[in-house]
């Protein structure tokens, strides 16, 4: 890949539509992008018993190794390739293991806080927030970590009252203001979707 990659940030709450929208680009682009995940950036707790990781704040912007993304990123779009961390929700810690990541056309950024922080920010050619009413995020969080992350209703419930809620009204949602798309209810959404789709497309003819 010799040309000059498109960097594209998706942020929004959890559970907000984002990777359902980053499927329905991918199905358009196939091959020419890929995916960096924020969560896959979470820092290691070695030092720290499984109870004392499951009480972490991971909604803060302290609890990323975002340095490291932010490093990866420019290799990529320096055409260079990457092992990407590997993040293990059953456990609340870094796997051992990385995926190798090559250089694409397009490079999507995800996660609720990438519009937080401002070097990330500077990186993107694009940047998109999804806006998804906040019941109804709830309820596909509850529905999401019961069936991929093997957690219990009053964990997630517990989790999403101390740190989610705080965390998304403190840095989440302020982040708003820097989106150049915002779209509302998420991968429901084909109209937003297809404007961003099609803003891409002449992104990359460019």
């Amino acid at each position: 890949m010799s040309e000059k990659a498109c960097i594209v940030g998706i942020a929004g709450g959890t559970a907000s539509g984002k990777t359902t929208i980053v499927k329905k680009i991918k199905e358009k682009f196939g091959d020419d992008i890929v995916v960096i995940n924020h969560d896959s950036y979470y820092k290691a707790h070695d030092d720290l018993s499984y109870e004392d990781r499951s009480r972490l704040n991971y909604d803060h912007p302290a609890s990323f190794d975002t340095d490291l993304m932010i490093a990866d990123v420019k290799r990529l779009k320096d055409n260079k390739e990457i092992d990407m961390p590997v993040y293990d929700y059953t456990i609340h810690n870094r796997s051992d293991a990385t995926v190798h990541v090559v250089p694409k056309k397009v490079i999507i950024l995800e996660g609720i806080l990438i519009l937080e922080s401002r070097a990330l920010r500077e990186l993107m050619d694009i940047k998109v927030f999804v806006d998804t009413d906040a019941d109804e995020r709830l309820m596909r969080r509850i529905r999401r970590d019961m069936m991929e992350r093997a957690r219990s209703i009053e964990s997630i419930l517990t989790q999403y009252r101390e740190t989610v809620k705080p965390m998304h009204e403190q840095f989440v949602e302020p982040s708003k203001k820097y989106a150049d798309i915002i779209i509302p209810r998420g991968g429901e959404n084909t109209t937003g979707i297809g404007i961003l789709t099609e803003h891409l497309k002449l992104m990359m003819a460019e």
